[in-house]
C-alpha cells in the first residue's frame, strides 16, 4: 500500500518526519484546546501552512512524540529517519441526527477494540474517495452520488501505541475527519450494511443524547457528573460472531465513556473520535 505524507508548508512544503509532533511544530498543545490550523488537501497529501487555507481544527491532548523529544538519547527509542507522517481519513456518517460507528476486531494489530468511525489510511487518492471506500471496505455501504453531502470537521494527531508506556508508537497519522451526511434513512442504510469481520467486531448507531454523553469525556477525565436524565442506561448494537453472524446486543453506556486505560485492548471509544463528535455536536449548534 502507498503512502500519502502530511506535508508542513514552511516557506516550501517539507515533510514532516515520522518522530516530530505535527501539533507541537504547529503550536497546538495539551490543555489549550485545538488549534485552528490553514490546510490544503490534494491528492492524498495534506499542507498545513500560514496561508490564508481554510482553517480546521487541530488537536492532540498528549501527544507520545513531543514527550519522545526528550527521550531520544535511549538507544531503544531511536525514532526511524526514513519514514514520514502518513495521512489517514474518518468518515463520521450521518443518517438525520444518528451517527454510525464501528467497533475494531481484537485482532488487529492497530488499536485493536476501540469504538471508531469507518476510516483508515489514505493512499494516493483524493480524500473523500479515500473515505468512501474505507467506508465501504468495512461496512459494505456504497452511496451513491447525489445522495449524501459531505463537509471537513477537523484533523487529529493520531500515534500508536497511545502512551510511551505501551512502547515506542509505530504508526503516526493526521486524520481527517470527515462528516458525510446521508440522503437515505438509518433504517436503510443499517439494512444495507455488511460489516467485514476481519476489521469491525460490531457497530451502533449513536442519537445526539449519547453522543454528548461521549464527547464530555474527551479529556480523559471519566464522566464524575450524573448523567442525563433521558440517557438511557445501554445502547443498542450488532455484534458479528465468530460464525459470521450477525446479532443484536446491549452496551452498557458506560462501556463508551471509559477513557485510555493503562493497559491496551479494554474496549472504549477512541480519544479521537471523542474530539470528533464534540466538533460534530458544535457544527450541529447542540
Amino acid at each position: 500500500m502507498a503512502a500519502a505524507r502530511g506535508l508542513l508548508a514552511a516557506g516550501r512544503p517539507e515533510s514532516v518526519g515520522f518522530a516530530q509532533s505535527v501539533c507541537g511544530l504547529r503550536g497546538a498543545g495539551p490543555g489549550v484546546g485545538p488549534r485552528l490550523a490553514h490546510c490544503s488537501f490534494k491528492r492524498g497529501q495534506l499542507v498545513l501552512s500560514a496561508r490564508p487555507f481554510p482553517r480546521l481544527p487541530l488537536q492532540r491532548p498528549f501527544c507520545p512524540f513531543a514527550a519522545l523529544a526528550q527521550q531520544l538519547r535511549a538507544p531503544a527509542l531511536e525514532p526511524p529517519t526514513n519514514r514520514g507522517v502518513d495521512l489517514g481519513v474518518a468518515v463520521v456518517l450521518q443518517s438525520s441526527d444518528w451517527l454510525l460507528l464501528t467497533r475494531r476486531t481484537r485482532r488487529l494489530s492497530v488499536s485493536p477494540n476501540l469504538w471508531v468511525p469507518p476510516g483508515g489510511h489514505i493512499e494516493l487518492e483524493e480524500l473523500l474517495d479515500g473515505g468512501l471506500r474505507e467506508l465501504w471496505e468495512e461496512s459494505g455501504l456504497r452511496l451513491s452520488k447525489g445522495q449524501f453531502s459531505w463537509v471537513p470537521l477537523g484533523l487529529w494527531e493520531s500515534a500508536y501505541p497511545p502512551r510511551l508506556s505501551w512502547g515506542f508508537s509505530k504508526y503516526h497519522h493526521i486524520v481527517l475527519y470527515l462528516p458525510v451526511i446521508s440522503q437515505e434513512s438509518q433504517q436503510q442504510l443499517q439494512a444495507r450494511i455488511q460489516a467485514n469481520p476481519s476489521e469491525v467486531s460490531a457497530f451502533m448507531w449513536l442519537g445526539p443524547e449519547a453522543v454528548a454523553a461521549v464527547a464530555a469525556t474527551e479529556n480523559e477525565t471519566e464522566a464524575a457528573r450524573l448523567l442525563p436524565h433521558e440517557l438511557p442506561p445501554t445502547v443498542p448494537a450488532i455484534q458479528l460472531e465468530e460464525d459470521g453472524e450477525a446479532r443484536p446486543v446491549v452496551l452498557p453506556i458506560s462501556t463508551l465513556l471509559q477513557t485510555t486505560p493503562i493497559t491496551r485492548g479494554r474496549q472504549r471509544v477512541s480519544t479521537g473520535t471523542k474530539f470528533a463528535l464534540h466538533l460534530w455536536l458544535q457544527h450541529l449548534g447542540k
